[in-house]
């Protein structure tokens, strides 16, 4: 009974947290809110039930470390595309809009956030219960002031203004309602006001043009093979063709044929022997053709994609408007380089940004600027958008990468290698950004090793398991001798 109370309690807390901070999904898919809140409380029951299963056997500060260990562990395993990853919540992320807490974040990424909140939390928890205010006090104010103190250090001398340089990078902000865009019909005039805004903005030091999330959208998707010779698409190479010394840099919900499956993603067109794959894709673009490709990898549970073990939900999914096949993904991380050799960028297409060690492989594969392409506008005027901008501020500190941000609605913005978010366009407003941005090429250790941090919590966890499983053993073994 105690265990089930125990329970009851901690997934009431983790649901109320859940459904007080991230209840705008719900303006974007009912079943994706409902499914993400639901499930993702219940997930974050698993480490406090660790804690319980720990410290009943191993003894109170045992627990604790296994409390953190677990919780590190099981952020970890959500950072990864196991079907039902919905990260959001990752505790390292809380800083997110203060940025200059956290500059160590080069070296720690997110997860060294996670840990100073869970020790910190931990110390002033025992300091409360055990009233030992001076000793406890003491560590919990030098836990708190040392990673303060080092990332003033890092920090020091830094500028945040634009630099000069020659060329110059257009950000465009349509400003297309979302529930219009996917209208039948609607295309040709989304397209003129994606060319009429950047040609408003380009000059003959334009060397890249950046648009959101799905910009090229057609009801059935655009054929990734025959881009040149779509008869709607006419007006898009006009006008590269104008301006031949530009790249852009855009969404576009695409497909491919082949002959045989290329991917657990490839589905039997009804009827033919062909198969086919639908993306929610990056493209490189010029006046000559297409360039190159990023299919976006982190697909949003339920709303692009629905893992396996719930393809019972299929019919309760489609009917709110969620996906039971959805999107194709790909395994690598596909730097997207320009063909005027300017930039090398790291694509991140809709909620990829807020997956930290994800990103950084892209700096590990030549990325020297950071593009986020997105379409908020699904969320409308709530906080979503707002997280989602400032979560990207992190992934400019781990990488120690400009990042320019294209988002249909707002909030488009430039974040400097430190973070801080320059020349942000206004929500629900047509706009557009022209910036310098210089390319960077340099390597954090975070780039370099990786989430670190979290593999040492995942260690710590397996280790603790062993130990209790070895004194469980060793009890049973008393007991029937």
């Amino acid at each position: 009974m105690r265990r089930i109370k125990y329970f009851g309690w901690v997934y009431l807390t983790m649901l109320i947290w859940n459904a007080t901070t991230t209840w705008w999904i719900w303006n974007a898919s009912e079943p994706g809110a409902v499914g993400a809140i639901l499930a993702n409380s219940l997930l974050m029951c698993l480490p406090w039930m660790g804690l319980r299963f720990v410290k009943n056997r191993l003894g109170e500060k045992t627990g604790y470390i296994a409390l953190v260990a677990f919780w590190l562990t099981f952020e970890y395993i959500h950072l990864h595309d196991w079907g039902l990853s919905w990260p959001w919540l990752t505790l390292g992320n809380v800083f997110a809009c203060h940025p200059s807490w956290v500059q160590w974040y080069e070296y720690t990424g997110a997860s060294g956030g996670g840990l100073w909140v869970l020790t910190v939390n931990v110390l002033i928890f025992q300091m409360l219960r055990t009233r030992r205010f001076r000793p406890v006090g003491l560590w919990v104010s030098g836990v708190i002031l040392i990673p303060l103190l080092i990332s003033l250090l890092l920090s020091v001398n830094v500028s945040i203004s634009l630099p000069y340089t020659a060329q110059n990078i257009v950000i465009v902000q349509p400003n297309i309602d979302p529930y219009e865009k996917i209208s039948t019909g609607s295309f040709d005039a989304q397209l003129q006001k994606l060319i009429h805004i950047s040609e408003s903005g380009i000059d003959d030091n334009t060397v890249l043009v950046v648009w959101p999330e799905t910009a090229l959208y057609m009801e059935n998707g655009i054929g990734e093979d025959h881009m040149k010779q779509n008869y709607f698409l006419a007006p898009l190479w006009d006008f590269l063709r104008r301006h031949p010394h530009i790249n852009l840099l855009t969404g576009i919900e695409s497909f491919r044929f082949f002959d045989s499956p290329h991917s657990p993603g490839s589905r039997l067109i009804p009827g033919s022997a062909k198969y086919y794959e639908s993306y929610n894709a990056a493209a490189i673009l010029d006046s000559t053709g297409p360039v190159a490709f990023y299919h976006k990898s982190m697909l949003v549970p339920g709303v692009e994609t629905l893992p396996p073990f719930l393809h019972f939900l299929d019919a309760w999914f489609e009917k709110f408007g969620g996906t039971t096949s959805g999107y194709t993904g790909q395994a690598e991380r596909t730097v997207l380089s320009t063909t005027n050799n300017t930039y090398h960028i790291a694509p991140a297409v809709c909620y990829e940004s807020i997956y930290g060690e994800f990103m950084s492989r892209y700096a590990q594969n030549g990325a020297d600027l950071i593009a986020v392409i997105t379409n908020d506008g699904w969320w409308g005027n709530t906080p979503g958008y707002h997280q989602h901008e400032n979560y990207a501020r992190l992934r400019s500190i781990e990488t120690r990468r400009w990042l320019v941000r294209s988002a249909n609605t707002g909030v488009s913005c430039v974040i400097t290698p430190y973070g801080d978010i320059l020349d942000p366009q206004p929500w629900f407003q047509e706009a557009y950004i022209k910036t310098t941005v210089p390319a960077l090429h340099k390597e954090t250790f975070y780039t370099r090793f990786g989430d670190i941090i979290s593999k040492l919590a995942a260690a710590v966890a397996v280790l603790l398991l062993g130990w209790v499983i070895v004194q469980i053993i060793k009890t049973r073994k008393k007991k029937r001798g």
